[in-house]
């Protein structure tokens, strides 16, 4: 598929890796709907598009609620006349251990909470938005793209129960999708990245990141305009459908 003029929404698309999607893809001349619950970043995220020389439109929704991505995307495919793909972006971490115990003593649980936040945002979102995406491009009888943006967590993280298990269903949503839209001519895949040079990594402790950056062999964070490739890859290359593309510098092999 030709990025060029091609109408992509990106979940979480007001910063961070969705943001250096957005930016990749309106410099290859692509119309952004950009979809996220910060409205001040994604109107900055809108701005950087039109300055790039694309359009953009932004859609306040949360991605979990079904009623709310059932009309954001019928109003991108208003806003836009199509739907050519989407990059399921969005998600939260609520990190912790199953169990913390001292000495015989359960200390801490990870709570119901943390583990249901993360699903719902991290794992039904992409559900949703991805039913919704292949809904309208179906009715459109147009070809399309889904990428879902899964991590090097997929494999088991400690701390991240919950993070690792919806990053481990949105590829395998990925490949259950590619064969089963393929019939409409509908391609699916996936992103794992490693640890990102986004906001939320630059937060990290000094000393965290130092030691995070050691552990992997090319010695630096990925940068979010090298996963940005790897979305225009996917879009671009029409023999790609049902598989993970992994950057994360080698850290998993």
């Amino acid at each position: 598929m030709q990025v060029k003029n091609a109408v992509i929404a990106i979940t979480g698309g007001g910063q961070g890796l969705g943001r250096a999607m957005a930016l990749e893809l309106a410099a290859q001349g692509a119309k952004l709907a950009l979809i996220d619950l910060n409205e001040e970043k994604l109107q900055e995220t809108v701005a950087l598009v039109k300055e790039a020389g694309s359009e953009a439109h932004y859609y306040l929704a949360n991605v979990a609620d079904e009623p709310v991505v059932e009309q954001t995307f019928e109003q991108i495919v208003r806003d836009f006349g199509t739907l050519d793909a989407l990059v399921n972006n969005a998600g939260i971490t609520r990190d912790g251990l199953l169990i913390k115990a001292k000495d015989g003593e359960i200390v801490k649980k990870m709570s119901l909470s943390s583990w249901q936040q993360v699903l719902d945002v991290n794992l039904t979102g992409v559900f949703l938005c991805g039913r919704e995406a292949a809904a309208q491009m179906i009715k459109l009888g147009k070809k399309g793209v889904i990428i879902n943006i899964s991590s090097i967590s997929r494999a088991g993280n400690m701390g991240q129960t919950n993070y690792s298990a919806a990053k481990a269903g949105v590829v395998a949503m990925a490949v259950t999708w590619a064969k089963e839209l393929a019939r409409y001519g509908i391609r699916t895949g996936a992103i794992a990245p490693g640890f990102i040079a986004t906001e939320m990594v630059a937060a990290m402790p000094e000393e965290v990141l130092g030691k995070i950056t050691a552990g992997i062999p090319l010695k630096r964070l990925g940068e979010p305009s090298e996963i940005a490739l790897s979305v225009r890859y996917i879009i671009e290359n029409e023999y790609f459908s049902g598989r993970v593309i992994e950057c994360d510098g080698a850290l998993r092999i």
